[in-house]
Protein backbone atom coordinates (compact mmCIF):
# COMPACT_ATOMS: atom_id res chain seq x y z
CA UNK A 1 0.00 0.00 0.00
CA UNK A 2 1.30 3.43 -1.00
CA UNK A 3 0.81 6.67 1.03
CA UNK A 4 1.58 9.93 0.21
CA UNK A 5 0.30 13.51 1.91
CA UNK A 6 -0.69 16.75 -0.08
CA UNK A 7 -2.48 20.01 0.69
CA UNK A 8 -5.80 21.24 0.02
CA UNK A 9 -7.67 24.19 1.09
CA UNK A 10 -6.62 22.05 4.81
CA UNK A 11 -4.78 18.87 6.01
CA UNK A 12 -5.74 16.15 3.02
CA UNK A 13 -4.60 12.99 3.00
CA UNK A 14 -5.01 10.47 -0.20
CA UNK A 15 -4.64 6.73 0.50
CA UNK A 16 -3.98 3.98 -2.35
CA UNK A 17 -4.67 0.43 -2.37
CA UNK A 18 -3.75 -1.78 -4.86
CA UNK A 19 -0.38 -2.63 -7.04
CA UNK A 20 1.44 -0.32 -9.25
CA UNK A 21 -0.22 -0.03 -12.89
CA UNK A 22 -4.11 -0.64 -11.97
CA UNK A 23 -7.06 1.54 -12.64
CA UNK A 24 -7.35 3.51 -9.12
CA UNK A 25 -10.87 5.02 -8.24
CA UNK A 26 -10.72 7.73 -5.87
CA UNK A 27 -13.60 7.87 -2.92
CA UNK A 28 -13.18 11.12 -0.65
CA UNK A 29 -14.54 12.18 2.93
CA UNK A 30 -15.35 15.47 4.33
CA UNK A 31 -15.32 15.19 7.97
CA UNK A 32 -15.37 17.65 11.03
CA UNK A 33 -12.04 16.30 12.23
CA UNK A 34 -11.81 19.58 14.75
CA UNK A 35 -14.31 22.12 15.92
CA UNK A 36 -17.81 21.35 17.54
CA UNK A 37 -18.45 18.02 15.98
CA UNK A 38 -15.09 17.17 15.69
CA UNK A 39 -16.59 14.24 18.98
CA UNK A 40 -18.19 12.75 15.64
CA UNK A 41 -16.41 13.09 13.30
CA UNK A 42 -13.00 12.02 14.87
CA UNK A 43 -14.73 7.91 15.80
CA UNK A 44 -16.26 8.24 12.15
CA UNK A 45 -13.44 8.87 10.32
CA UNK A 46 -11.73 5.78 12.31
CA UNK A 47 -14.57 3.98 11.14
CA UNK A 48 -13.76 5.00 7.39
CA UNK A 49 -9.94 4.35 7.79
CA UNK A 50 -10.18 0.75 9.45
CA UNK A 51 -13.26 0.20 6.29
CA UNK A 52 -10.62 1.38 3.67
CA UNK A 53 -8.15 -1.37 5.40
CA UNK A 54 -10.13 -4.05 5.65
CA UNK A 55 -10.31 -3.90 1.43
CA UNK A 56 -6.71 -4.44 1.28
CA UNK A 57 -7.34 -8.20 2.23
CA UNK A 58 -9.92 -8.59 -0.31
CA UNK A 59 -9.47 -9.48 -3.86
CA UNK A 60 -12.92 -8.67 -5.28
CA UNK A 61 -12.74 -5.31 -6.55
CA UNK A 62 -11.63 -4.81 -9.93
CA UNK A 63 -9.99 -1.55 -8.84
CA UNK A 64 -7.21 -0.03 -7.11
CA UNK A 65 -8.75 2.30 -4.46
CA UNK A 66 -7.90 5.89 -3.12
CA UNK A 67 -9.36 7.77 -0.28
CA UNK A 68 -8.91 11.37 0.40
CA UNK A 69 -9.94 12.70 3.84
CA UNK A 70 -10.65 16.25 4.77
CA UNK A 71 -11.46 18.34 7.93
CA UNK A 72 -14.60 20.46 7.44
CA UNK A 73 -13.69 21.76 10.74
CA UNK A 74 -17.31 21.85 11.68
CA UNK A 75 -18.28 24.14 9.06
CA UNK A 76 -21.01 23.68 7.06
CA UNK A 77 -19.64 26.42 4.01
CA UNK A 78 -16.48 24.64 4.42
CA UNK A 79 -17.87 21.08 3.86
CA UNK A 80 -19.79 22.45 0.69
CA UNK A 81 -16.14 23.72 -0.50
CA UNK A 82 -14.33 21.08 0.27
CA UNK A 83 -16.54 18.61 -1.27
CA UNK A 84 -16.96 20.68 -4.55
CA UNK A 85 -12.97 20.30 -4.52
CA UNK A 86 -13.13 16.54 -4.23
CA UNK A 87 -15.23 15.70 -6.89
CA UNK A 88 -13.84 18.14 -9.06
CA UNK A 89 -10.32 16.41 -8.22
CA UNK A 90 -12.29 12.63 -9.50
CA UNK A 91 -13.84 11.67 -6.60
CA UNK A 92 -16.08 9.01 -7.58
CA UNK A 93 -18.22 9.18 -4.52
CA UNK A 94 -18.28 11.00 -1.37
CA UNK A 95 -18.41 9.95 2.51
CA UNK A 96 -19.63 13.39 4.26
CA UNK A 97 -22.36 15.24 6.33
CA UNK A 98 -21.48 14.01 9.60
CA UNK A 99 -24.28 16.49 10.86
CA UNK A 100 -27.98 17.73 9.26
CA UNK A 101 -26.29 21.32 8.92
CA UNK A 102 -23.18 20.03 6.85
CA UNK A 103 -25.07 17.67 4.93
CA UNK A 104 -27.73 19.95 3.82
CA UNK A 105 -25.12 22.54 2.21
CA UNK A 106 -23.07 19.41 0.70
CA UNK A 107 -26.80 17.70 -1.46
CA UNK A 108 -26.88 20.78 -3.86
CA UNK A 109 -22.84 20.32 -4.65
CA UNK A 110 -23.43 16.54 -5.26
CA UNK A 111 -26.30 17.34 -7.30
CA UNK A 112 -24.06 20.06 -9.51
CA UNK A 113 -21.77 16.93 -10.39
CA UNK A 114 -24.63 14.05 -10.45
CA UNK A 115 -22.24 12.43 -7.75
CA UNK A 116 -23.11 10.12 -4.87
CA UNK A 117 -22.65 11.30 -1.07
CA UNK A 118 -23.20 9.67 1.70
CA UNK A 119 -23.71 10.18 5.15
CA UNK A 120 -22.54 8.51 8.21
CA UNK A 121 -24.86 10.07 10.70
CA UNK A 122 -26.63 13.22 9.47
CA UNK A 123 -30.92 12.04 10.26
CA UNK A 124 -33.05 14.81 9.99
CA UNK A 125 -36.50 14.11 8.01
CA UNK A 126 -35.26 17.02 5.71
CA UNK A 127 -33.24 14.62 3.55
CA UNK A 128 -35.73 11.92 3.61
CA UNK A 129 -35.39 11.96 -0.74
CA UNK A 130 -34.03 15.52 -1.22
CA UNK A 131 -31.78 14.06 -3.97
CA UNK A 132 -31.41 10.86 -5.98
CA UNK A 133 -27.50 11.26 -4.99
CA UNK A 134 -27.67 11.18 -1.48
CA UNK A 135 -28.01 8.70 0.95
CA UNK A 136 -27.32 7.79 4.33
CA UNK A 137 -26.66 4.78 7.02
CA UNK A 138 -27.76 6.55 9.90
CA UNK A 139 -31.68 6.10 10.05
CA UNK A 140 -33.60 9.35 10.10
CA UNK A 141 -34.87 11.19 13.06
CA UNK A 142 -38.63 10.34 11.73
CA UNK A 143 -38.03 7.28 13.31
CA UNK A 144 -35.85 8.82 16.02
CA UNK A 145 -38.38 11.02 17.30
CA UNK A 146 -41.20 8.58 17.26
CA UNK A 147 -39.66 6.41 19.13
CA UNK A 148 -39.10 8.23 22.11
CA UNK A 149 -42.43 9.65 21.86
CA UNK A 150 -43.79 6.33 21.98
CA UNK A 151 -41.21 4.88 24.87
CA UNK A 152 -42.27 8.16 26.80
CA UNK A 153 -45.73 7.90 27.09
CA UNK A 154 -46.25 4.35 26.61
CA UNK A 155 -43.23 2.79 29.07
CA UNK A 156 -42.68 5.11 31.02
CA UNK A 157 -46.28 6.64 31.28
CA UNK A 158 -44.74 10.25 31.01
CA UNK A 159 -47.40 13.02 30.70
CA UNK A 160 -46.14 16.48 31.02
CA UNK A 161 -42.85 16.99 29.08
CA UNK A 162 -40.81 20.24 28.36
CA UNK A 163 -39.01 20.26 25.10
CA UNK A 164 -35.56 22.10 25.42
CA UNK A 165 -34.30 22.26 21.86
CA UNK A 166 -31.00 24.33 20.24
CA UNK A 167 -31.85 26.72 17.51
CA UNK A 168 -30.76 24.30 14.43
CA UNK A 169 -32.10 22.32 11.74
CA UNK A 170 -30.98 18.88 13.40
CA UNK A 171 -32.93 19.81 16.56
CA UNK A 172 -35.92 21.21 14.84
CA UNK A 173 -36.19 17.86 12.76
CA UNK A 174 -36.46 15.87 15.54
CA UNK A 175 -37.82 17.82 18.39
CA UNK A 176 -40.84 18.17 16.33
CA UNK A 177 -41.51 14.62 15.27
CA UNK A 178 -41.34 13.73 19.13
CA UNK A 179 -43.71 16.16 19.86
CA UNK A 180 -46.00 15.22 17.38
CA UNK A 181 -46.08 11.57 18.93
CA UNK A 182 -45.75 12.88 22.36
CA UNK A 183 -49.10 14.51 22.23
CA UNK A 184 -50.91 11.66 19.71
CA UNK A 185 -50.78 9.06 22.97
CA UNK A 186 -51.85 11.49 25.51
CA UNK A 187 -49.26 13.87 26.56
CA UNK A 188 -48.97 17.37 26.84
CA UNK A 189 -45.97 19.58 26.34
CA UNK A 190 -45.92 22.21 28.52
CA UNK A 191 -43.52 24.22 26.74
CA UNK A 192 -40.92 24.46 23.70
CA UNK A 193 -37.99 26.79 24.76
CA UNK A 194 -35.37 27.12 21.90
CA UNK A 195 -31.71 28.43 22.69
CA UNK A 196 -29.31 29.94 20.49
CA UNK A 197 -26.19 27.99 21.01
CA UNK A 198 -23.14 26.77 23.56
CA UNK A 199 -21.95 28.84 26.02
CA UNK A 200 -25.25 31.03 26.21
CA UNK A 201 -27.33 31.54 29.37
CA UNK A 202 -29.21 28.38 30.77
CA UNK A 203 -30.27 29.67 34.00
CA UNK A 204 -33.43 31.31 33.18
CA UNK A 205 -34.17 28.18 31.13
CA UNK A 206 -33.78 25.63 33.93
CA UNK A 207 -36.02 28.35 36.11
CA UNK A 208 -38.77 27.80 33.50
CA UNK A 209 -37.89 23.83 33.55
CA UNK A 210 -38.42 23.77 37.26
CA UNK A 211 -41.31 26.22 37.61
CA UNK A 212 -43.15 23.86 34.82
CA UNK A 213 -42.52 20.95 36.68
CA UNK A 214 -42.83 18.22 34.33
CA UNK A 215 -42.99 14.92 34.50
CA UNK A 216 -39.70 14.55 31.76
CA UNK A 217 -37.63 16.59 29.74
CA UNK A 218 -36.72 16.42 26.15
CA UNK A 219 -33.35 17.53 24.99
CA UNK A 220 -32.31 18.14 21.30
CA UNK A 221 -29.06 19.41 20.48
CA UNK A 222 -25.39 18.10 19.60
CA UNK A 223 -23.13 16.56 22.38
CA UNK A 224 -21.34 20.15 23.66
CA UNK A 225 -25.10 21.44 24.62
CA UNK A 226 -26.32 18.18 25.78
CA UNK A 227 -24.21 18.12 28.31
CA UNK A 228 -24.25 21.60 29.35
CA UNK A 229 -27.77 20.89 29.73
CA UNK A 230 -28.04 18.09 31.82
CA UNK A 231 -25.49 19.03 33.94
CA UNK A 232 -27.20 22.31 34.62
CA UNK A 233 -30.59 20.39 35.22
CA UNK A 234 -29.43 17.97 37.72
CA UNK A 235 -27.35 21.09 39.61
CA UNK A 236 -30.20 22.90 39.80
CA UNK A 237 -31.96 20.04 41.44
CA UNK A 238 -34.71 18.70 38.80
CA UNK A 239 -35.68 14.75 39.63
CA UNK A 240 -37.34 14.49 36.71
CA UNK A 241 -36.73 12.21 33.46
CA UNK A 242 -34.27 13.09 30.72
CA UNK A 243 -35.10 12.06 27.20
CA UNK A 244 -32.55 12.79 24.91
CA UNK A 245 -31.63 11.59 21.24
CA UNK A 246 -28.36 9.74 19.70
CA UNK A 247 -26.63 12.92 19.80
CA UNK A 248 -25.64 11.94 23.32
CA UNK A 249 -24.38 8.33 22.37
CA UNK A 250 -20.61 9.24 22.77
CA UNK A 251 -18.48 7.84 25.06
CA UNK A 252 -16.74 10.85 26.15
CA UNK A 253 -19.66 13.02 26.64
CA UNK A 254 -20.74 10.75 28.79
CA UNK A 255 -17.88 10.85 30.83
CA UNK A 256 -17.49 14.44 30.85
CA UNK A 257 -20.95 14.90 31.89
CA UNK A 258 -20.53 12.06 34.55
CA UNK A 259 -23.10 11.50 37.54
CA UNK A 260 -25.45 13.73 36.19
CA UNK A 261 -25.72 11.31 33.11
CA UNK A 262 -26.66 8.05 35.02
CA UNK A 263 -30.26 7.46 33.96
CA UNK A 264 -30.76 9.85 31.32
CA UNK A 265 -32.81 7.55 28.58
CA UNK A 266 -31.73 8.62 24.48
CA UNK A 267 -32.46 6.62 21.22
CA UNK A 268 -29.87 5.56 18.55
CA UNK A 269 -29.61 3.41 15.89
CA UNK A 270 -28.68 -0.50 17.06
CA UNK A 271 -24.89 -0.82 17.39
CA UNK A 272 -24.14 -4.31 19.79
CA UNK A 273 -21.11 -4.08 21.11
CA UNK A 274 -21.16 -7.33 22.66
CA UNK A 275 -22.86 -9.03 19.21
CA UNK A 276 -21.71 -12.34 18.10
CA UNK A 277 -22.31 -11.92 14.49
CA UNK A 278 -19.11 -12.58 12.93
CA UNK A 279 -18.98 -9.54 10.59
CA UNK A 280 -19.58 -7.25 13.53
CA UNK A 281 -17.20 -9.17 15.85
CA UNK A 282 -14.34 -8.21 13.27
CA UNK A 283 -15.31 -4.99 13.41
CA UNK A 284 -15.17 -4.72 17.26
CA UNK A 285 -11.75 -6.58 17.39
CA UNK A 286 -10.00 -4.71 14.58
CA UNK A 287 -11.09 -1.82 16.38
CA UNK A 288 -9.90 -2.42 19.48
CA UNK A 289 -6.50 -3.84 18.38
CA UNK A 290 -6.60 -0.92 15.68
CA UNK A 291 -6.98 2.28 18.31
CA UNK A 292 -6.99 0.69 21.38
CA UNK A 293 -10.50 1.91 21.52
CA UNK A 294 -14.13 0.65 22.03
CA UNK A 295 -15.93 1.27 18.98
CA UNK A 296 -19.20 3.50 19.36
CA UNK A 297 -22.19 3.99 17.36
CA UNK A 298 -20.50 6.78 15.02
CA UNK A 299 -17.38 4.42 14.11
CA UNK A 300 -19.61 1.57 13.24
CA UNK A 301 -21.42 3.80 10.91
CA UNK A 302 -18.28 5.62 9.55
CA UNK A 303 -17.60 1.61 8.75
CA UNK A 304 -20.47 0.95 6.70
CA UNK A 305 -20.44 4.17 4.97
CA UNK A 306 -17.09 2.95 3.03
CA UNK A 307 -17.96 -0.43 2.89
CA UNK A 308 -21.20 1.17 1.16
CA UNK A 309 -19.06 2.59 -1.20
CA UNK A 310 -16.91 -0.45 -2.08
CA UNK A 311 -20.31 -2.80 -2.37
CA UNK A 312 -21.56 -0.15 -4.87
CA UNK A 313 -18.17 -0.32 -6.83
CA UNK A 314 -18.93 -4.15 -6.81
CA UNK A 315 -22.33 -4.08 -7.82
CA UNK A 316 -21.93 -1.53 -10.44
CA UNK A 317 -18.81 0.06 -11.90
CA UNK A 318 -16.42 3.22 -11.96
CA UNK A 319 -18.42 5.90 -13.59
CA UNK A 320 -21.36 7.83 -12.07
CA UNK A 321 -24.22 6.22 -13.90
CA UNK A 322 -23.17 2.77 -13.11
CA UNK A 323 -21.85 3.64 -9.49
CA UNK A 324 -25.80 4.95 -8.70
CA UNK A 325 -27.26 1.81 -10.09
CA UNK A 326 -25.01 -0.32 -7.86
CA UNK A 327 -25.64 2.10 -4.66
CA UNK A 328 -29.97 1.62 -5.35
CA UNK A 329 -29.34 -2.42 -5.94
CA UNK A 330 -27.41 -2.78 -2.61
CA UNK A 331 -29.73 -5.29 -0.68
CA UNK A 332 -29.44 -7.02 2.43
CA UNK A 333 -25.79 -5.84 3.09
CA UNK A 334 -24.13 -7.05 6.10
CA UNK A 335 -22.23 -4.55 8.00
CA UNK A 336 -20.72 -3.43 11.53
CA UNK A 337 -24.17 -1.83 12.29
CA UNK A 338 -26.20 -4.63 11.00
CA UNK A 339 -28.16 -5.08 7.52
CA UNK A 340 -27.93 -1.85 5.37
CA UNK A 341 -30.32 -1.90 2.91
CA UNK A 342 -31.73 1.93 0.90
CA UNK A 343 -35.34 2.62 0.05
CA UNK A 344 -36.59 4.68 -2.47
CA UNK A 345 -35.22 8.17 -0.46
CA UNK A 346 -31.97 6.87 -0.28
CA UNK A 347 -32.68 6.28 3.77
CA UNK A 348 -31.63 3.49 5.41
CA UNK A 349 -33.69 0.94 6.93
CA UNK A 350 -33.08 0.59 10.61
CA UNK A 351 -35.22 1.38 13.66
CA UNK A 352 -33.65 2.61 16.61
CA UNK A 353 -33.90 1.31 20.01
CA UNK A 354 -34.03 3.22 23.12
CA UNK A 355 -30.60 3.12 25.55
CA UNK A 356 -30.42 4.12 29.25
CA UNK A 357 -27.20 5.33 30.84
CA UNK A 358 -25.69 3.19 33.58
CA UNK A 359 -23.02 3.18 35.41
CA UNK A 360 -21.39 5.46 32.75
CA UNK A 361 -22.39 3.10 30.29
CA UNK A 362 -24.97 2.99 27.59
CA UNK A 363 -27.19 -0.21 28.41
CA UNK A 364 -30.48 -1.43 25.48
CA UNK A 365 -33.51 -0.75 28.51
CA UNK A 366 -35.44 -3.50 26.80
CA UNK A 367 -33.01 -5.75 26.80
CA UNK A 368 -32.10 -5.17 30.24
CA UNK A 369 -35.80 -5.29 31.11
CA UNK A 370 -35.90 -8.69 29.87
CA UNK A 371 -32.19 -9.33 31.59
CA UNK A 372 -33.56 -8.29 35.12
CA UNK A 373 -36.66 -10.31 34.12
CA UNK A 374 -35.08 -13.62 33.94
CA UNK A 375 -32.76 -12.99 36.56
CA UNK A 376 -35.44 -12.61 39.23
CA UNK A 377 -37.32 -15.55 37.75
CA UNK A 378 -34.20 -17.78 38.55
CA UNK A 379 -34.07 -16.15 42.08
CA UNK A 380 -37.35 -17.13 42.03
CA UNK A 381 -37.28 -21.10 41.21
CA UNK A 382 -34.11 -21.24 43.03
CA UNK A 383 -36.27 -19.26 46.57
CA UNK A 384 -38.90 -22.32 45.49
CA UNK A 385 -36.42 -25.18 45.17
CA UNK A 386 -34.37 -24.31 48.72
CA UNK A 387 -38.19 -24.18 50.76
CA UNK A 388 -39.57 -27.41 49.20
CA UNK A 389 -36.26 -29.22 50.03
CA UNK A 390 -36.81 -27.40 53.60
CA UNK A 391 -40.18 -28.54 53.97
CA UNK A 392 -38.37 -32.47 52.76
CA UNK A 393 -36.44 -32.21 55.16
CA UNK A 394 -39.04 -31.48 58.20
Amino acid sequence: MKKRRILVFLALLPVVLGCPGEEVVKFGAVLPLTGEAAIYGQPVQRGVDLAFEHLQSQAELPYALELVTVDSESDPEKAKELLRQIYRDGALAVIGGVTTAEALQMVPVADEVDKVLVSPSASTPQLSGISKNFYRVFPSDAREGATMGNFATQKLKAEKVVILAKEDAYAKGIQEVFKTEFERYGGEVLDLIEFPSLGSDLSGLVERVMTLRPDAVYLAAYAPDLAQMIRHLRDQGYKGTIFTTSAFAAPEIIAQVGRPAEGVFLTQAVFDIESEDPIIRNFIEAYRAKYDLEPDLYAAHGYDSFMVLAEALKKGGRTSSEFWKGIRSIRDFSGATGTVQFDERGDVQKFPRVYVVNEGLLVDYEAEVERRRRELLERLRDLEQEQRRTRAGD
